[in-house]
């Protein structure tokens, strides 16, 4: 476990800004969790309360990992949340990565650009030698987006999920 809080920068990409949530961002993160087809997959409710939204950011806000809000540069709503949480550092220093999506996003390729710099910025400023990630076997849109991030998966299912994971890349590649 980290002994201190590691600091999470802002990331940009062409379409997006990415940031970490803040309790400012309550509303909007209730929005989005509220969606059923977000939480689908997940292991937490849709959101029925404002509070609820809070707890998912203070939530994040105490864990060694990191929730950054995915926001459209064009119109400055919230589009989803991405981050890395079960951080363990050291010699095999290793994360999950999760995301999800609000589904009146879906099918414009913002996650792939979005988790793109957040896989960079494991690999380099976290010192991560592997990132890990788990999908429900139903959730063929994630299993997809794994796989063209060349993600690998272990056949046998672990806790009833997918298993992927993502080593660090050799030096040059």
């Amino acid at each position: 476990m980290m002994e201190e809080k590691f600091a999470f920068p802002e990331l940009e990409t062409e379409r997006l800004y990415i940031r970490v949530l803040q309790e400012s961002d309550s509303t909007a993160v209730f929005r989005h969790f509220a969606d059923e087809e977000v939480t689908r997959y997940m292991d937490i409710p849709p959101c029925k309360e404002l509070a609820e939204a809070s707890e998912i950011i203070r939530f994040h806000t105490e864990d060694p990992g990191c929730r950054w809000g995915i926001f459209d540069k064009a119109t400055g709503q919230l589009a989803g949340t991405l981050g890395y949480h079960c951080w363990v550092t050291g010699e095999q220093s290793r994360a999950e990565i999760g995301y999800d999506l609000s589904s009146g996003w879906w099918g414009r390729g913002l996650m792939t650009e979005a988790i793109s710099p957040v896989i960079r910025f494991g690999f380099g400023d976290m010192g991560l030698e592997l990132i890990e990630a788990t999908a429900d076997p139903a959730n063929e849109r994630s299993a997809r987006l794994l796989e063209r991030l060349g993600f690998q998966h272990k056949e046998e299912l672990v806790d009833g999920l997918v298993y992927y994971f993502l080593p660090k890349p050799e030096a040059g590649e």
